[in-house]
């Protein structure tokens, strides 16, 4: 059986990051607070800018995204996350009005993209999980800023991840080779759009619902396939 050192790694550093952004919160101004997170926004749309850009198949990204939001906003995903948190929340005795959007912004920030799928399937095949500590250098730092400006439900955001990140690893290490380079590579793009969603909400953008687009990850999987099955007959 392989423990995920990369993964662990990864959440002790998100959490520590969170646990000093909560300390440096009060010693922050609300202007500086208010420009440190559009910078955290603008940085966020140009990683997944970068991300998005590597695609080679924009036509399968986009139908991923279109039919994957559709089905999330169907089913309303957001809202039933939302709920969900609330209601741990409460049973937690948290009062923290961004909680929710704490926890669901950092996961899908920290989570979605090429960084996390790679480095997880590597550790999945027994090598050095090499990207997934450079990941962890990176997301400690964000989990900073993230943390002084939403609070405490972004270190609760190591959750999920371990779930995420741990489920890859193990899956990847019962089924060897179970994802092709070139459905990694998709994956990890439509990740970049996904972000950039991201970084749009954080920068006031309200109109886009990057919860509602994770659906899409399943759809590219699925175009993936069916094309592969249509060059094989």
């Amino acid at each position: 059986m392989i423990i995920p050192i990369g993964t662990i790694v990864n959440i002790l550093s998100v959490f520590l990051g969170s646990m000093l952004g909560l300390l440096l919160k009060k010693q922050i101004s609300p202007n500086l607070h208010k420009k440190i997170f559009f910078i955290m926004g603008l940085f966020t749309f140009v990683l997944g800018l970068s991300m998005a850009l590597e695609s080679q198949d924009f036509i399968s990204i986009f139908l991923a995204l279109i039919f994957g939001t559709i089905i999330g906003e169907y089913y309303n995903l957001d809202l039933k996350i939302n709920k969900l948190m609330n209601g741990l929340k409460i049973n937690q005795l948290i009062n923290d009005k961004n909680f929710t959007e704490g926890l669901v912004t950092s996961f899908l920030l920290f989570c979605i993209g090429s960084m996390t799928i790679v480095g997880s399937i590597e550790e999945g095949l027994g090598g050095r999980p090499n990207i997934l500590y450079t990941k962890s250098i990176m997301d400690g730092i964000s989990s900073v800023v993230l943390a002084s400006a939403l609070g405490i439900g972004v270190a609760f955001s190591v959750i999920p991840m371990l779930f995420f990140q741990g489920g890859i690893t193990f899956f990847v290490f019962l089924n060897k080779d179970f994802l092709p380079e070139i459905l990694i590579e998709q994956i990890g793009c439509l990740g970049g759009f996904i972000i950039i969603a991201i970084g749009l909400k954080i920068l006031g953008y309200k109109k886009l619902n990057p919860t509602n687009m994770l659906p899409s990850l399943l759809i590219i999987s699925i175009i993936y396939y069916c094309k592969l099955l249509l060059i094989c007959l």
